[in-house]
């Protein structure tokens, strides 16, 4: 083999190592912001529901959720800070929660009701019961839910996903795989998804 063709081989075999990297390292990175798509406009919160900053988000991010409807897919995820004694317990509620089509309505509830549960260094579970039970949701099931290491573990595993996509604290908004900056003030993140619409 001439040196022509051997250093040919070399250079392609470099290439093709440099283009798998891309391709892994990318899919990574989606996992933790993804991309819009089909052409709709992806918004990713992670956040932390015994968090003040979250809980004066939130009105805002649900006004933009109505407004937008359809064209932009809000994805919230679960980033409890370990120094929060009761938000991965809340995180894993709300989850429980949707468990029985109460999701949205369990967020809601936690921020409504965030200075009377937040902050405090008792476990708060008996609280989340009781928010169970105003939304009407079979009592049993949720308790068990509560218990169940499958939705911990979903709750840590996006905390997980989170800190690797950059976030440190909370909440954090990525807008099409690109992470916000700045206040995340109604008319900031209006302005930031209004930036990408197709």
């Amino acid at each position: 083999m001439s040196k022509n063709a051997r250093l040919s081989l070399i250079i392609v075999g470099v290439v093709a190592v440099v283009v798998a990297g891309f391709f892994l390292f990318g899919r990574n990175d989606t996992t933790a912001a993804p991309q819009s798509a089909g052409g709709k406009v992806t918004v990713v919160e992670y956040l932390d529901l015994e968090c003040p900053s979250c809980r004066a988000a939130h009105p805002g991010v649900e006004r933009l959720k109505s407004e937008y409807g359809e064209r932009v897919t809000f994805d919230v995820r679960h980033f409890p800070i370990p120094s929060h004694r009761n938000s991965e317990l809340a995180a894993v509620a709300v989850e429980a929660a949707g468990a029985q089509g109460k999701r949205d309505d369990m967020f809601r509830m936690m921020f409504d009701a965030q200075q009377e549960w937040a902050g405090q260094q008792t476990s708060q579970r008996a609280v989340f019961t009781g928010f169970a039970q105003e939304l009407g949701l079979d009592a049993a099931a949720f308790e068990k839910a509560l218990d169940d290491p499958a939705l911990r573990e979903r709750v840590l595993a996006q905390r997980s996903e989170g800190a690797k996509a950059g976030v440190q604290g909370t909440p954090t908004f990525f807008v099409n795989g690109t992470k916000f900056t700045g206040a995340p003030s109604y008319d900031n993140l209006k302005a930031a998804i209004e930036k990408v619409m197709p």
